[in-house]
């Protein structure tokens, strides 16, 4: 099972829209290829199913033309044979001169025509009829008096030897159907053949033959159905087991071998592409035959199976395009949506995107609402902290009694004065102004001069305290000194230089404070030549520097930066960059 999931998960489509093409043409595409291959089956199967039940009512009906057609042949057979004035004369021709048989001959063709217009037969495709005595002497009407292929010396031996001679002699004055002109002088006819019996002789005993060759033109009367789809009709002469081609007496383009089995042949026509439908005649014992090439049956049907198609690759066509637009409909969103997410860990908290009301709309309209709410969280903390920190100064500053400081600090002023302790009075003053500056009356933002004030002040007293081991150097751009900003910036600075840096350092040393503009940043620098910095790390946790770094980025932002820079015995720089506020 793991086997399956790890095969499916590494072969899985990863894209969501590709999955949606994937399946739609997966659930429209083999359905619609199947209905095609369905369709054309179908339609081909019906129409050979059609073609060959229409082809074989055509056959019914040509052997049933061709029954007729055969028996008035057959009637003609009859009529000559039992014509008393015809036996009369065949049999008196047997023995007689040339000269007697030429008068026979005229009056036998005068009465076999007689026969043939008083019984109104069709004599159409009659091409001769020809009597023939013991001594096959020959006496025809439509044709020269001869024995055909037979005539000369040996003609009687030559004709009872042939095996349609013995067929009709078997018969007993039944007509026989031949499949070729038994006097082999044409290929455009057919013989019928029946022995000339004696009606008046018990026994029945011949007195001739008479054979009568048929054109087979007559089969364009019989074969009157269609060739459409390239079909032909063809008559085949069972014999046993080999067959003979009646019609057409040409069958080029046809594999067709004489004296195959009629089976043979078939199987042969349909291993050829062939659609076979077969009759048999009952009067001649032939074979008709229907055939039809299926690929031009099957143009039709094609044509659908080609329709199908079309029709089907346009359904597809439609469905992968539906697919297409309803996929990038779902995904659109989604990745509309991701990018949001993504804007949103950069910082961006305002986002314009509208979506559509459905799910993934309502899951956008979630997440705007949830990044407007963090964002909106995330600015009352910003407030909060900010509150608490100014909490915590105002609770400093209350702490102290201006007034009372005030009041106490001149007093310290003047009784250093009478005393003419001008240390002492200095002092005094320096701090009296250095709480005024600090407190700033409860203001945020102190002038840049202001804040420079501060830090003179500052230093007055630390080198009265320090006797005079403190040398400050101010080089501050005159162009920032009006500007506001953000008080208690540079005098924690300098508290930090002189107790870390020059406090520890044998002897005097310096502090300078430098202010300028660099494009839209004032950028501040305090400098000192003290002992350095061994551990960077330690800043970090001084109270002094920390509060610096967290005031100045809650109110100048993340643009802001404060840096520090040192070496061991060299001395410290730190360095303050912001973006003054308008």
């Amino acid at each position: 099972m793991d086997r399956w999931r790890r095969w499916f998960d590494r072969y899985r489509i990863r894209r969501l829209r590709t999955r949606f093409l994937v399946a739609m043409i997966a659930l429209s595409v083999p359905p619609l290829a199947v209905l095609g291959y369905v369709s054309y089956n179908i339609a081909k199967d019906t129409m050979m199913e059609s073609n060959a039940r229409t082809n074989e009512d055509h056959l019914r009906t040509s052997s049933e033309v061709a029954d007729l057609l055969f028996r008035n042949v057959s009637n003609l057979s009859r009529a000559v044979v039992l014509d008393e004035d015809i036996r009369s004369d065949l049999m008196y021709s047997l023995g007689r001169t040339e000269q007697e048989r030429s008068v026979l001959r005229m009056r036998l063709q005068s009465q076999m025509q007689r026969l043939i217009n008083s019984n109104f037969l069709d004599s159409s495709f009659v091409e001769s009829i020809c009597l023939y005595n013991l001594n096959y002497d020959a006496f025809c009407l439509g044709r020269t008096d001869d024995a055909g292929i037979y005539e000369g010396a040996g003609k009687q031996d030559a004709i009872r030897n042939e095996a349609w001679h013995r067929t009709a002699t078997e018969a007993q004055g039944r007509v026989v159907f031949f499949s070729d002109n038994v006097l082999g002088d044409s290929s455009k006819s057919f013989s019928t053949v029946k022995l000339f019996r004696d009606a008046a002789s018990i026994k029945g005993e011949p007195v001739g033959m008479l054979v009568i060759n048929i054109s087979k033109g007559i089969f364009g009367k019989i074969f009157t159905g269609t060739e459409q789809y390239g079909g032909r009709f063809l008559a085949l002469d069972v014999d046993g087991e080999s067959a003979k081609v009646v019609y057409p007496m040409e069958s080029e383009g046809l594999p067709i071998a004489e004296g195959g089995e009629p089976e043979s042949i078939v199987e042969r026509l349909r291993e050829e592409g062939y659609l076979v439908s077969q009759f048999r005649n009952g009067t001649t014992r032939w074979t008709f035959l229907h055939i039809v090439e299926i690929k031009e049956l099957l143009k039709q049907s094609n044509q659908i199976g080609t329709f199908t198609a079309l029709i089907a690759a346009s359904i597809a066509f439609v469905a992968i395009a539906f697919s297409f637009f309803l996929s990038g409909s779902i995904t659109r969103p989604l990745l509309r949506l991701k990018k949001m997410m993504l804007d949103w860990t950069k910082g961006a908290r305002d986002f314009q995107e509208t979506f559509a009301q459905d799910e993934v709309g309502a899951i956008g309209e979630s997440f705007k609402k949830m990044a407007l709410e963090n964002a909106e969280l995330s600015e009352q903390l910003i407030r909060s902290v900010l509150k608490e920190r100014e909490a915590e100064l105002r609770a400093l500053q209350a702490q102290i009694k201006p007034h009372f400081l005030y009041n106490t600090l001149d007093s310290i002023y003047w009784m250093a004065t009478l005393q003419k302790n001008e240390d002492i009075a200095q002092m005094a003053v320096s701090l009296s102004e250095s709480f005024k500056l600090s407190l700033n009356k409860g203001k945020e933002t102190i002038p840049v001069f202001k804040e420079l004030k501060h830090v003179e002040h500052y230093l007055t007293i630390q080198n009265i305290r320090f006797n005079k081991r403190f040398t400050y150097v101010q080089d501050v751009d005159e162009s920032i000194l009006g500007m506001e900003m953000l008080k208690l910036l540079l005098q924690p600075l300098v508290e930090n230089a002189i107790y870390h840096g020059l406090e520890p350092k044998v002897g005097e040393g310096t502090i300078r404070v430098t202010g300028k503009r660099e494009d839209d940043f004032i950028v501040f620098a305090v400098e000192d030549d003290g002992v350095g910095i061994r551990d960077m790390a330690a800043t970090a946790q001084g109270y002094g520097l920390s509060n610096v770094r967290e005031r100045l980025a809650l109110y100048y932002g993340p643009t802001s930066a404060l840096r520090i820079t040192s070496g061991v015995g060299v001395g410290t720089r730190v360095e303050l960059r912001f973006q003054p506020t308008r």
